[in-house]
């Protein structure tokens, strides 16, 4: 049953292995079909080298199981996709990981500002979820204000959370670039004795737009 999208939620989690953006396993991955709502998501307990489509698991949007081929389980957050999917409607994919730049704000409490253009890819903003302890109801709905922001948001005391309305390779990508703006706003940190840096204001993120003196012949 929808053996293309595992493969993509399989190759999105494998990826984020490979980039450190989760280590150890940490972290999940998820892709809601849309033509039968069916949430396919990884599984615990299974390391990222040893992950095939077939132990990717099939669940309604009320966590009940629909496939699961080999003997695994859904990973103990599920809820908290099947959250974000029900309170953004268009989303198709969630990506949640562990990078340590991004987490070590997540430990203080503090949204990472919009410093450089790459946060427009998410919205901007990076605000903080209040904490909820991996599994629970508190965790899964801790995400449903953050994310009316912006497609991204820290997890208090765990890790980010990041979401797409297309595909898995976007919500992924999102994943990067919270990691990478979080480690430029760590650096611009210590640089400048603790002092906040300049932020780009959210609005101006919004205004931008390809260039029209841009020629292109077809």
């Amino acid at each position: 049953m929808l053996e293309n999208l595992k493969k993509q939620v399989v190759a999105a989690a494998q990826e984020a292995d490979r980039k450190e953006l989760c280590k150890h396993g940490s972290g999940n991955f998820s892709i809601r079909d849309k033509e039968t709502g069916y949430v396919l998501v990884t599984p615990t307990g299974v390391p990222r080298e040893e992950l095939t489509y077939h132990d990717i698991c099939v669940v309604d949007m009320n966590g009940n199981a629909v496939e699961i081929e080999t003997d695994v389980k859904p990973t103990s957050e599920v809820f908290m996709h099947l959250e974000a999917y029900k309170c953004r409607p268009e989303v198709t994919s969630v990506v949640h990981t562990h990078s340590r730049f991004a987490t070590t704000f997540a430990v203080l409490n503090k949204e990472i500002p919009p410093l450089v253009y790459e946060a427009m890819f998410y919205g901007g903003v990076v605000k903080v979820a209040p904490y909820g302890r991996p599994g629970t109801k508190e965790l899964a709905e801790s995400i449903i204000e953050p994310l009316k922001h912006g497609d991204a948001c820290l997890l208090e005391q765990h890790g980010v959370v990041t979401v797409d309305s297309s595909d898995i390779k976007k919500a992924l990508l999102k994943a990067f670039y919270v990691e990478e703006v979080a480690e430029i706003y760590y650096r611009a940190l210590v640089i400048n004795g603790g002092k906040e840096p300049k932020v780009i204001p959210v609005d101006e993120l919004a205004a931008w737009k390809y260039p029209k003196d841009v020629k292109i012949n077809k």
